[in-house]
């Protein structure tokens, strides 16, 4: 037990420091690209690191990562930081620390292709789970007697619908169900910052003047919020590329909340307690507003679909 409690105590002095940058080389180099003498890591004209040499297979194998983003160090960093200590990295990244961190938009963009790239097939069964989904909805609308739904995925504009009444009608149909599936499958990063830009917005209220960061501005709330859905990505195409997608979502239910009220807690400053009871007040009317606006969404789409 002594033992246990002595590397929980250097977790928690690992979690709090930040990153160490690594010390400027003695070494004095001459820039393969622009000719300038300098001493360091990096050069101060162009920002060539001091480490390239020859052209290699290695270093053509490196430069086809960095174009997705995954060869570069702050990469695997921010992925380390964000299972290890998420909190207290993004707290780092909002004080200044942003070069030793993978940008948060881009990340979320790179993680949501990723997502869809896993769940196409790329996983231990090789199950397209994106098409088995549909596959579901469509015999839901079987199941329901919705045959014109089930037949058909269009309506011609000799098929429309002239009586506003049977809008309604069309809003329980599976075809509409499907189609916003599709929809929100394909721009899937665009609906997450949606969803977290909304979310932000009663966040920051109760978060603005937390321990860690009593001067909290709603953007750097809105980029927390980003990372910790980097986080929650993370732990989904992980779970997604190893276990059958029926335990692999429930288990990823299961660790959302606990890791998103962590993360916030490192974050913010605040105790387990007023962390939660924060959290779960903030969540309330981000749901509110969330259903509405997807009501009007749903009404604003099945209108024009019917009608044009």
């Amino acid at each position: 037990m002594a033992e246990l409690k002595k590397k929980y105590r250097r977790l928690k002095k690992w979690q709090n420091q930040p990153h160490q940058v690594a010390p400027l080389s003695d070494e004095h180099h001459e820039c393969a690209t622009c000719g300038t003498h300098f001493q360091g890591n990096y050069c101060p004209r162009c920002g060539q690191s001091a480490k390239i040499g020859r052209y290699s297979f290695k270093k053509a194998f490196l430069l086809f990562l960095d174009v997705w983003g995954v060869g570069n160090r702050g990469m695997f960093r921010s992925i380390r930081d964000l299972i290890l200590r998420p909190g207290y990295m993004i707290r780092d990244y909002l004080t200044g620390m942003q070069m030793a961190y993978f940008p948060p938009f881009k990340m979320l963009f790179l993680l949501c292709t990723l997502m869809f790239i896993v769940d196409s097939g790329m996983n231990i069964k090789g199950v397209n789970r994106i098409k088995q989904a549909e596959d579901d909805i469509l015999v839901s609308a079987k199941e329901d007697n919705d045959e014109k739904t089930y037949k058909t995925l269009t309506i011609t504009k000799g098929e429309r619908q002239k009586k506003k009444k049977e809008l309604l009608e069309k809003m329980d149909s599976g075809e509409l169900v499907l189609k916003g599936y599709r929809w929100v499958t394909n721009n899937s990063s665009l609906v997450n910052l949606a969803l977290l830009l909304l979310f932000s917005m009663p966040l920051y209220l109760l978060f603005r003047h937390s321990p860690a960061l009593p001067d909290l501005h709603f953007s750097e709330c809105f980029v927390a919020m980003v990372y910790i859905t980097n986080m929650l990505l993370i732990y989904s195409i992980f779970f997604g590329l190893l276990l059958p997608s029926e335990i692999g979502d429930s288990v990823l239910f299961l660790l959302t909340i606990p890791l998103a009220i962590i993360s916030i807690k490192q974050f913010s400053g605040y105790s387990y307690w007023h962390t939660i009871w924060r959290t779960f007040v903030a969540f309330i009317p981000f749901c509110f507003i969330a259903l509405l606006l997807f009501a009007l969404f749903l009404l604003i789409y099945a209108y024009v679909y019917i009608n044009y």
